[in-house]
């Protein structure tokens, strides 16, 4: 369940397996904005109303299971080699989508999006590893609070937009600032210490059971990479088949 800095954790099946499900919510929600980007959609579908809630849910979901991972990961002490591969391996991601971005949509390409926050808040975390959940939860209110505070032009620097407090971030097709998406990941860290004192992650390491539907979540950031451009590619043909 928890390893030490030289025993590799174990999986849990049903961490996978709620990765599969946001990952299927993140498609959906693509394909849909894919949709409106080709003009099969009104303009404004994909960021209001209900898709809009929904694009909040699964990225939150994304880094809430980030909270809980870091702290199975390394609950028993920071096992530093695989922590700072895992970390590199998605801030080289996150490079790679802002690269792409920025030659695809330089309008509107993705400067600090969910990948880059989920490395950011990976870090972040660490300080909170060793503090009570209670203090963690406290600290989780504390971001989601501070997020709805009126914004403060002090913050407008390029380099201050990952923060979220800025009254001018140039819009972006993914923008997940630390204010307020550090709240679901530290909430993820504190209920998984809970969850340790509870057994429950014993209890499901014990019992876990091999699933078709574990596989995608054990490879999310390579699925995460390569959909969208498959989802584009899919709609774009359609697209050109109905002209």
């Amino acid at each position: 369940m928890t390893g030490t800095a030289d025993q590799r954790p174990g999986r849990i099946a049903a961490l996978d397996i709620a990765r599969t499900v946001a990952l299927i919510g993140m498609a959906i929600y693509h394909f849909t904005y894919d949709l409106e980007m080709f003009g099969h959609l009104s303009p404004g579908t994909a960021v209001t109303g209900f898709w809009a809630i929904f694009a909040r849910l699964v990225a939150g979901s994304f880094l809430f299971l980030a909270g809980i991972s870091l702290w199975l990961a390394h609950a028993q002490g920071i096992r530093w080699r695989p922590f700072v591969r895992r970390v590199a391996v998605i801030a080289g991601a996150a490079l790679i989508v802002t690269i792409g971005t920025r030659i695809a949509l330089p309008q509107t390409f993705v400067f600090f999006g969910i990948l880059h926050s989920i490395a950011t808040a990976s870090v972040i975390g660490l300080l909170f590893l060793r503090l009570p959940a209670a203090i963690t939860l406290a600290a989780a209110a504390g971001v989601f609070a501070i997020s709805h505070l009126p914004h403060n032009p002090a913050f407008d620097a390029p380099l201050l937009w990952p923060l979220g407090l800025s009254t001018n971030a140039r819009p972006a097709i993914d923008y997940v600032p630390l204010f307020p998406w550090l709240a679901p990941f530290l909430a993820g860290l504190a209920l998984a210490k809970l969850g340790t004192r509870s057994g429950l992650w014993s209890h499901l390491t014990h019992h876990s059971e091999p699933s078709p539907l574990a596989w995608p979540g054990r490879h999310s950031l390579a699925i995460y990479l390569i959909h969208q451009p498959v989802l584009i590619g899919l709609v774009w043909a359609a697209t050109q088949i109905m002209l």
